[in-house]
């Protein structure tokens, strides 16, 4: 049996998609004005984010990133070189290796988030809609500048 999608869920897809193109790209440029990759970048948030002090293992880091391990070891080689992050033993587990920022990376990283949230505060309002739209129980329909 063929799924019932209406007009309107193909528009609010297409808006949705538009949305994340539009934050994406303009994400991207202002990595690139900064001397950093976008996957650099992703990189460096997945670090600062994680929970434990001593950082993320690469395992950890490839499930976040959504990469495969080698692909993670190849990535934080280059940030690394680049000087944004640094290996470290795990003094717990001697075989497992941390990521951590070093100080100009976690600037260039804080330098990049107040972009964002500035650009987030500005056009959030657009697309906040159209993210809520999906939720649960809410009628499936195009969202409007006043829903």
């Amino acid at each position: 049996m063929v799924p019932t999608v209406s007009d309107g869920d193909y528009a609010r897809l297409a808006a949705l998609r538009e949305g994340i193109r539009r934050y994406l790209g303009w994400a991207e440029q202002r990595a690139r004005e900064h001397g950093l990759t976008p996957t650099q970048v992703q990189l460096a948030l997945a670090v600062r984010a994680h929970p434990e002090p001593e950082g993320p293992t690469l395992t950890q880091l490839a499930e976040t990133l959504l990469l495969r391990h080698h692909s993670v070891v190849g990535l934080v080689d280059r940030a690394e070189a680049a000087g944004l992050v640094q290996r470290a033993r795990d003094p717990d587990r001697p075989g497992r290796v941390r990521v951590r920022l070093t100080g100009p990376g976690a600037d260039k990283l804080a330098d990049l988030s107040a972009l964002h949230l500035e650009w987030l505060a500005e056009h959030g309002a657009e697309v906040a809609p159209v993210w809520e739209s999906f939720a649960p129980g809410r009628p499936r329909r195009r969202p409007t500048a006043a829903s």
